[in-house]
């Protein structure tokens, strides 16, 4: 079920929405006047290396995916940056700091979470870890591993917006 289609009455006043209005966007409230807007939640993920140009990728601990593949990263905080939340997930989930955070692209996913699934924009970076051999698997990470991003197959990697990254980053177009 999307975001949209969880709203049956008013979130200001209560009143029920029209049956023709359910999943429709904004929300708009016959009854008060009250309008709200669904926007995607917001996530940035990096291909980070070290020297050897490996990339560290995760494999996920926890569903969506649990077990695939992934490049580090999560869902941006109110009031952070795109990059201040990227070297925070990073943090948390590997351990790691980051430098020379450049971005690559942005790319759409649908994030299934307790039955809801969230529209998410996906903004993508490539990051150097400044202390590689620190890595390790933290929070929602069931361990990492070091490849060449050529080796990496697509198939393996966990949300669509991943492995459109990846393909960019192969051809040099991001």
């Amino acid at each position: 079920m999307r975001p949209t289609e969880m709203f049956k009455f008013c979130p200001r006043c209560g009143a029920p929405r029209a049956a023709e209005n359910v999943g429709q966007t904004p929300l708009r409230c016959t009854a008060c006047q009250f309008t709200f807007y669904f926007n995607p939640a917001v996530a940035a993920a990096a291909f980070v290396s070290r020297p050897d140009g490996r990339v560290l990728f995760i494999r996920r601990a926890h569903e969506p995916a649990a077990g695939k593949l992934s490049i580090p990263g999560g869902f941006i905080d109110f009031g952070e940056t795109a990059e201040d939340g990227l070297r925070r997930e990073i943090r948390e989930e590997v351990g790691l700091e980051v430098e020379n955070i450049r971005f690559i692209m942005s790319a759409p996913n649908a994030y299934l979470y307790r039955d809801v699934t969230y529209p998410v924009v996906d903004l993508v970076f490539t990051a150097v870890a400044l202390t590689p051999d620190a890595a390790g698997a933290f929070d929602g990470v069931a361990s990492i591993e070091w490849h060449l991003q050529r080796d990496v197959n697509p198939d393996e990697l966990a949300f669509p917006s991943m492995r459109v990254s990846l393909t960019a980053v192969r051809a040099g177009i991001a």
